[in-house]
């Protein structure tokens, strides 16, 4: 039952005795942010080690309740679920600064990293640095493909739906939001019907059990972690009108086929359907900004994703960038620079801003989603689902990495970029090899391998190797 009674004010007020003052939390927040590398997989295993073994905030099973409902939402799970934590130790402000500090570092290495990239990105050592990074890249879209695949395809039933998906986009075109709903869709039936092969689970973690998370709160939740009516309809409003009323105010002043405009609109619809993380929507993405929109060239985007796996804060921060290159490329009476700094800061804004709005207004109703085995058979769904999709981004950023020509296949509903055999560059093609090998034979760290490729493109071009 929803609370919309006023609370007595010693419950009100209460809080864990542990708690750090929120000046505190704010160097902590800070640190988790300048760590935060490697994907959303490093990600939380920094917030856990520093969370719940060093720092003692929060124990196991209420950090592990958190990560499942935010692996529930669109968005990068990572930065919610820091959000979450800082929401649930410090309220509404302590959720502010820990789901904005988590992308601060992101957003200014990927700004000053795109200032570098439109100014000199085509200038022979810098785009030989680049050339070096989308092999490292290629290696690690490979990786996620086979890490998500080991935890997610348990079964038959979650292996078809991942060929099933990998089909749709790479063969057929289907846009990932309609994979994305069907899975799901599939899934929460499944679920529903308590069928065993969607009670696989979805989470990072295999060990991240129900029972766990049954015994997360007990009877010490804080009366701003309740479910209360008014105080949702508060939150609703508020985080609404600031994700919205940018993208209302530039339909009505610029019109639809502004360049602002377009990113606003365009990154908000991708803030509702992001479910998988960063490797999964980006194939949607680049489809649609190089193919549709014409805002970046196909090798471009694998620069952006060399970027964002570079650099602290979600690997979704690559979005900033294809922001940055649209409106650089676009002005009107703007300086490219200007522009192109606007247009990432609006893409940043739209992407992020629906995390705080999920978060604050669908935290406090996790109590009712524990144990609903319709909900977790359709996360399991659209996990094995986004495995196909991540199949698909890796076999596309292949083609445009390892070959300089593609061609049109086309016939009985089908369309798809096929490469030019006789087109394959030798020293990308190695490049990607060794990338490959030292990650999967080698265990090499992902920073280690990113920074070896892009020395080694660095080395191609002094050699007089590459142009």
């Amino acid at each position: 039952m929803i609370d919309v009674t006023t609370p007595p004010a010693a419950l009100h007020e209460r809080t864990a005795p542990d708690f750090p003052s929120l000046a505190e939390a704010f160097w902590v927040w800070l640190r988790v942010a300048m760590l935060s590398f490697g994907g959303p997989a490093g990600q939380i295993a920094v917030m856990h080690r520093i969370l719940v073994e060093e720092k003692r905030w929060v124990s196991e099973s209420r950090f592990l309740h958190a990560l499942n409902y935010c692996m529930l939402l669109p968005g990068p799970e990572a930065q919610q679920l820091a959000t979450y934590i800082g929401w649930l130790m410090h309220r509404t402000r302590g959720g502010i600064m820990a789901g904005g500090l988590f992308i601060l570092p992101g957003v200014v290495a990927i700004m000053a990293l795109s200032y570098v990239y439109a100014a000199f990105g085509n200038v022979g050592f810098v785009a030989a640095l680049f050339f070096g990074l989308k092999a490292a890249v290629l290696a690690i879209v490979i990786q996620a493909v086979v890490r998500v695949g080991k935890r997610a395809l348990k079964n038959p039933v979650m292996q078809g739906l991942a060929a099933a998906a990998f089909v749709a986009i790479f063969f057929f075109d289907v846009p990932f939001p309609i994979i994305i709903l069907v899975a799901g869709l599939i899934g929460y039936f499944g679920g529903r019907a308590e069928l065993a092969v969607f009670a696989v689970g979805g989470g990072h973690d295999s060990k991240n059990s129900t029972a766990m998370v049954d015994a997360l709160l007990g009877d010490e939740v804080p009366y701003h972690a309740r479910p209360n009516l008014a105080r949702s309809l508060r939150v609703a409003v508020v985080w609404l009108l600031l994700w919205l009323i940018p993208v209302a105010a530039l339909l009505l002043l610029l019109g639809e086929h502004n360049v602002f405009t377009q990113i606003a609109v365009f990154f908000s619809k991708m803030a509702m359907v992001t479910f998988g993380g960063a490797y999964a929507v980006l194939a949607y993405v680049a489809q649609q900004a190089v193919e549709n929109y014409h805002w970046l060239r196909p090798g471009e985007m694998l620069d952006g994703l060399g970027m964002a796996e570079t650099t602290p804060g979600p690997l979704i921060m690559v979005l900033q960038f294809v922001g940055f290159m649209a409106a650089f490329r676009d002005p009107g009476t703007l300086s490219p620079m200007m522009a192109g700094t606007l247009g990432g800061l609006l893409a940043t804004w739209v992407t992020f801003t629906p995390c705080f709005l999920w978060i604050f207004l669908g935290a406090p109703f996790i109590e009712m989603m524990r144990g609903n085995k319709a909900l977790a058979g359709a996360l399991s769904a659209i996990t094995a689902a986004v495995v196909g999709v991540i199949l698909n981004l890796a076999i596309w950023f292949a083609i445009h990495t390892v070959f300089r020509e593609t061609f049109p296949v086309r016939g009985f509903g089908f369309w798809f970029e096929a490469p030019v055999l006789r087109s394959v560059d030798p020293w990308a093609l190695a490049l990607s090899l060794a990338a490959a090998a030292a990650i999967f034979r080698f265990n090499a760290g992902m920073l280690q391998t990113l920074a070896a490729c892009a020395s080694a493109g660095v080395l191609l071009y002094l050699a007089g190797i590459l142009g």
